[in-house]
């Protein structure tokens, strides 16, 4: 039997449709774990309270920061009002949250409203509305759970415990350490690199020694929190991993065809040292934390720090307090640098890649500094894109907007906002993996980076039938995508 014919037999999304073909029973979800054995041991790893059933509720320094904060969403139309708006928010030092190609979300503090709206023409002025009227409110959504022992052992009945709540860095660390120990045969730890402030950057590797032959198995590669407050990022790569781990190996053929068919590395947080630090001091913290010519801006941006078409402009290069700052140089930070040499130096083929973010609701492939330049196999990354989109349509019902990273960010012409040296384009245009894609997760807007925590397993739901799509459709095109040794593709 084909490997994707195995594949498609056991891969089913919850509406009872196998990916192309229609059953009447089974379905195939993701893997609930029960509280025994794993319970006693994932409870050592989360913050139980020891005797009260309740906590005072505290508003941490990381959020109270942002009292008063909101965010504005400006429909934008033509040069000139982009141009303008741009200008403004790099005069301001505003945070932009995300651009398209007929809006741009802001943060910033209400107080600050008057001073951008004497920067922009007065045809924009009523061309706004408030997404979020109270930053530290909406970011409490984010926050742990002050519950007690008994509500927290009662959420574990329900699903996994670790997924009810977004985890810091302490205990993403050691529930990567708990799968390996309970999964030695199949999962590892594998160490990237270490960040400027010197914490190590890792990768759960998932992967089986059986399989059709001796060849190097085909990678692929799911990153999340390059940007380090996307804390759905986080939590959704570990959903997918937990999601292909737990099935493996108990009679589901799909999920068992993945794991020999293919090697998964899983990378929850590749921008440790920010992510650390939105838990520390600053939820919306975006740069890595290196330090700068100006030592009171710290970070780069590390979606624009690749060595492909990267910006060195003054208006981007110049400016180390913007949250867009590429570094004086390619791969300045490290944390891309050891990324991209983890990759360079792997044996197998890189099959895919695919990048979450947070947040519109979009699937985005190659590229993002030019929409002139496309891809040379423009078609099958499309055709990929949009089935995967799909996916998530019969999966849980939301729409993912589908398109180049260019066109759906609106990237082009808008100042100080370039997508050069992103890490799509280098992994595709330097690297030749085949099928990258920048996924922006949940939602369109309504919370933005502060997704509240009861739709992680929602969105982790949505990654997982796109995991098992990719798989399917990967191994359809002759068990999928091989490079050359020459740095060309087959497709």
């Amino acid at each position: 039997m084909r490997f994707s014919t195995l594949l498609t037999t056991g891969l089913l999304l919850q509406d009872n449709t196998v990916l192309g073909a229609t059953i009447n029973s089974q379905t195939t979800e993701a893997p609930q774990l029960q509280p025994q054995p794993w319970f006693d041991r994932l409870r050592s790893l989360l913050p139980f309270p020891k005797d009260s059933d309740t906590a005072p509720i505290e508003i941490p320094h990381r959020i109270s920061r942002y009292d008063q904060h909101v965010v504005l969403r400006f429909n934008i139309s033509g040069e000139a009002q982009t141009n303008a708006l741009a200008n403004a928010i790099s005069t301001l030092y505003l945070d932009q949250w995300t651009s398209a190609k007929d809006h741009v979300d802001i943060g910033l503090s209400s107080k600050d409203i008057p001073s951008l709206l004497q920067l922009l023409p007065k045809n924009m002025h009523d061309q706004h509305s408030t997404l979020v009227k109270n930053v530290t409110e909406v970011a409490l959504n984010t926050e742990p759970s002050a519950r007690g022992r008994r509500e927290m052992e009662k959420a574990a009945l329900q699903h996994n415990l670790f997924f009810a709540e977004y985890q810091p860095l302490s205990v993403i660390t050691s529930w990567m350490k708990f799968l390996q120990s309970m999964f030695p045969g199949f999962v590892s730890i594998e160490s990237i690199g270490d960040t400027f402030e010197g914490r190590p950057i890792q990768a759960l590797k998932v992967g089986s020694h059986r399989g059709d032959s001796d060849e190097p198995k085909p990678i692929i590669v799911i990153t999340g929190a390059s940007h380090a407050r996307e804390w759905i990022s986080v939590s959704t790569v570990a959903y997918m991993a937990y999601s292909l781990v737990t099935g493996y190996g108990k009679g589901m053929k799909g999920i068992d065809a993945m794991v020999d068919k293919y090697d998964w590395v899983f990378i929850p947080t590749l921008n440790v040292d920010g992510y650390v630090y939105t838990w520390e001091s600053d939820r919306l913290w975006k740069k890595n934390r290196q330090e700068n010519s100006l030592s009171f801006c710290k970070g780069i941006d590390l979606d624009r720090a690749y060595d492909y078409h990267f910006d060195s402009s003054p208006q981007s290069s110049s400016n180390p307090c913007s949250p867009m700052y590429p570094g004086s140089r390619p791969f300045e930070a490290p944390e891309a640098r050891h990324f991209s040499r983890y990759l360079a130096n792997q044996t197998s083929p890189i099959a895919a890649i695919l990048d979450l973010h947070s947040y519109s609701q979009s699937i985005l492939y190659p590229y993002s500094y030019s929409c002139s330049h496309r891809p040379h196999n423009l078609e099958n990354i499309a055709e990929l894109a949009t089935g995967l989109a799909k996916t998530i349509r019969l999966t849980s019902g939301e729409r993912y907007e589908v398109g180049s990273a260019c066109d759906e960010t609106g990237f082009v012409g808008y100042p100080g906002a370039s997508g050069s040296g992103s890490m799509i384009d280098y992994m595709h245009g330097v690297q030749r993996v085949p099928f990258t894609y920048q996924i922006k997760l949940r939602d369109t807007g309504a919370h933005g980076f502060l997704l509240p925590k009861d739709q992680i397993v929602p969105t982790g739901e949505e990654m997982w039938a796109v995991l098992r799509y990719l798989a399917v459709w990967l191994a359809d095109m002759d068990n999928g995508p091989t490079m050359k040794k020459d740095g060309g593709m087959e497709l």
